[in-house]
C-alpha cells in the first residue's frame, strides 16, 4: 500500500510540473513575445515526456493493484487452510482427552459397604475394588459416555485403574473410597445401563457396597493433564507397506 501511495504522489508531482512549466511559459508569452518555433517544439517534446512518464506511472499502478488483489485471494485460501487444520486439531484433542469438556450426564459415588462384617466373611468383599470401577467405566462407555472422569482423574486409552492395598490408582494418582465417576451422555440412558437387572449396581449391592446415581444438565469434566508419550507406538502412514 506504500508502494501505491508513492505513484500516486509520483503522479501528482509530474502532473504539477507539468502545469508549472505551462504556466510560466504562458507568462512569457504574454508578457514579450512570440514563442519560437524551436522553443515550441522542445515544450511539445518535454510534454510528451511527461505523459510517457505519466503512462509508465499509471501502468505500475495498475500492476501493482493486480498484485495487492492476488495476495489478497491468496491470503484469504490461506487462511480458509489455517483454520480447517485448527479445527481438526480442536477435533482429535477434544477425542485425546485433553480438552476440557462441558455437558449433562450422570455423577456415580461408590463407596465402601457399611455392613458390620460376620465372622468367617471376607472383609474385602465389602471394599470397592478396581474391578468394581472398570465395571462401572465399562457400563458407561458401553451406554455412549462421550467423557469419564474417576475422582477428577480423566479417563483416556492409556489410563490405569487399580489396586493398591485399601487404595485404587489412577492416572498414578491414588484414592481412597468413595470414588466419584463423572460421566457425559444422556442421563437417562447412562442410568438405566448402571441399573439393569442383574447388572452391576445389583451385583455390588449384594456386599452392601453403596452405588448412588445422579443425573444433572451440566457436569464439567477436566482435561488429562498427564504427559502422553508412546515408545514403542509410531503412526502408520497411508499407502506405507505393511
Amino acid at each position: 500500500m506504500r508502494k501505491g501511495f508513492s505513484i500516486y504522489l509520483s503522479i501528482a508531482l509530474v502532473s504539477l510540473v507539468l502545469g508549472m512549466m505551462l504556466s510560466t511559459q504562458f507568462k512569457i508569452v504574454k508578457k514579450g513575445g512570440v514563442i519560437t518555433a524551436q522553443r515550441a517544439e522542445e515544450l511539445a517534446t518535454q510534454l510528451k515526456q511527461l505523459q510517457s512518464e505519466k503512462d509508465a506511472l499509471i501502468k505500475q499502478i495498475n500492476e501493482l493493484e493486480n498484485k495487492i488483489n492476488a495476495y489478497e485471494d491468496a491470503a484469504s485460501k490461506t487462511s480458509v487452510i489455517t483454520q480447517a487444520l485448527k479445527n481438526d486439531v480442536e477435533k482429535y484433542k477434544t477425542l485425546a482427552g485433553l480438552t476440557d469438556l462441558e455437558g449433562p450426564g450422570v455423577i456415580v459415588t461408590v463407596n465402601d459397604s457399611k455392613q458390620t462384617v460376620q465372622p468367617g466373611q471376607d472383609p474385602n468383599l465389602f471394599l470397592v475394588h478396581d474391578e468394581d470401577l472398570l465395571r462401572i467405566v465399562n457400563e458407561l462407555r458401553a451406554a455412549g459416555a462421550e467423557a469419564i472422569s474417576l475422582n477428577d482423574q480423566r479417563l483416556i486409552s492409556t489410563s490405569e485403574i487399580r489396586c493398591v492395598g485399601p487404595t485404587v490408582v489412577v492416572n498414578s494418582v491414588r484414592f481412597a473410597a468413595p470414588y466419584v465417576i463423572k460421566a457425559i451422555g444422556d442421563p437417562d440412558t447412562l442410568e438405566a445401563a448402571l441399573k439393569l437387572k442383574g447388572g452391576v449396581v445389583d451385583s455390588l449391592a449384594t456386599w452392601g457396597i453403596e452405588v448412588n446415581i445422579k443425573k444433572s444438565d451440566k457436569i464439567l469434566i477436566k482435561k488429562y493433564d498427564g504427559v502422553l508419550k508412546f515408545r514403542y507406538a509410531k503412526p502408520l502412514v497411508e499407502g506405507e507397506k505393511k
